[in-house]
């Protein structure tokens, strides 16, 4: 019985994931446009954050569109396929769940902020317009 669980939900991940990259690349939004010593300025914020994610996870895939939306170049790190990344978000953020935001001080301390909602509103208020 497990095994007929975990063959469903792996077909329906392959079926639906494609689904999902193919909305998230249809439905991109425009970047927020800023002046390039603005954009400058947030590109060096965004060095101290990294985005801990699975590519075809809809909140993951929520938390791009609005990196996207508001011009913004974090790096994303796999945490599904990349065990480095993964062991990384276990140490630092204590659960293996995504998306998951670091955010690093100028002391080197690292936040990890957790649940989609809770990194847009993040996002939003410190680099909306």
């Amino acid at each position: 019985m497990k095994f007929l669980f975990r063959t469903f939900f792996k077909t329906l991940r392959l079926v639906l994931g494609p689904v999902l990259l193919l909305k998230e690349r249809l439905t991109a939004p425009q970047g927020l446009v800023r002046t390039p010593e603005a954009q400058q300025a947030v590109d060096r914020q965004c060095r101290d954050l990294a985005l801990y994610q699975f590519r075809i996870c809809p909140f993951c895939i929520k938390v791009r569109q609005e990196m996207r939306r508001l011009a913004l170049d974090i790096e994303l790190r796999d945490a599904q396929h990349d065990a480095v990344h993964r062991e990384a978000l276990l140490a630092g953020g204590g659960r293996a769940m995504v998306p998951c935001l670091q955010i690093c001080d100028a002391q080197g301390n690292s936040r990890w902020l957790y649940e989609s909602g809770d990194i847009v509103a993040y996002l939003r208020e410190r680099f909306g317009s």
